[in-house]
């Protein structure tokens, strides 16, 4: 009885120990990366991401150097994070990864940063999945540029994710067709000490880490 209550008090003890344990450098420089763009992309003036968009976003997610290299069969590979409303404010992020390829006669390779919002439930539901593809389990459109831009167009209507990119000082809207999206479970066992889905951080209780309440106070301003 006695050692059944110490073997409870010291998987507790492991429990607290490994919620609390600090991120490791990786997802802290992604975290902070991710923070960087994100200001950088909203500075950019007549062609930054219009705000409104942002209000009405359900999720932002944001993948700071997504890779993308090709020699005859081109490949994209990125991990950021996403955020999303919870009772009127943004709730905790979960780790991310952007993977995909497409084939055409490409040579070189490049980072870019990209920025995706979910416009409504449809979208945050494809989120919610294991895995999706964009362009094909979830509609994507190029977003538009400039802060008065307005969303009445008919791709932005219907379209349940929005994306932007930047490569090489360039910032545009893009559409990431045939690109899948999944959680990143290293990421988040990192951030929350424990094995954890996208879905459950979206829809659970798990307070803001503090290694990511930076990015969460820079989605607030806006």
């Amino acid at each position: 009885m006695v050692r059944s209550i110490f073997a409870r008090c010291a998987l507790a003890a492991a429990v607290v120990a490994g919620a609390a344990a600090p991120a490791s450098a990786q997802v802290l420089a992604r975290l902070e990366n991710s923070v960087v763009v994100f200001d950088e992309l909203l500075a950019m003036k007549d062609n930054a991401i219009p705000e409104d968009l942002l209000r009405k976003a359900e999720c932002v997610a944001i993948i700071p150097g997504l890779k993308k290299g090709a020699f005859v069969v081109g490949a994209k590979y990125g991990r950021g994070f996403v955020s999303c409303r919870r009772a009127g404010t943004w709730g905790p992020p979960a780790g991310i990864i952007v993977e995909g390829g497409s084939v055409g006669f490409q040579i070189g390779g490049s980072e870019t940063d990209v920025l995706l919002t979910i416009m409504n439930k449809r979208g945050v539901d494809r989120l919610l999945s294991s895995k999706f593809t964009l362009g094909a389990d979830a509609s994507v459109a190029a977003g538009p540029l400039g802060r008065s831009a307005t969303a009445q167009t008919d791709a932005m209507m219907t379209a349940e994710i929005l994306s932007w990119s930047r490569s090489r000082g360039v910032f545009a809207g893009v559409a990431l067709d045939g690109a899948t999206l999944r959680g990143d479970n290293d990421a988040n066992r990192d951030l929350y000490g424990r094995k954890v889905t996208v879905r459950e951080i979206v829809t659970g209780r798990d307070a803001v880490p503090s290694a990511a309440q930076p990015l969460i106070d820079r989605l607030a301003r806006y």
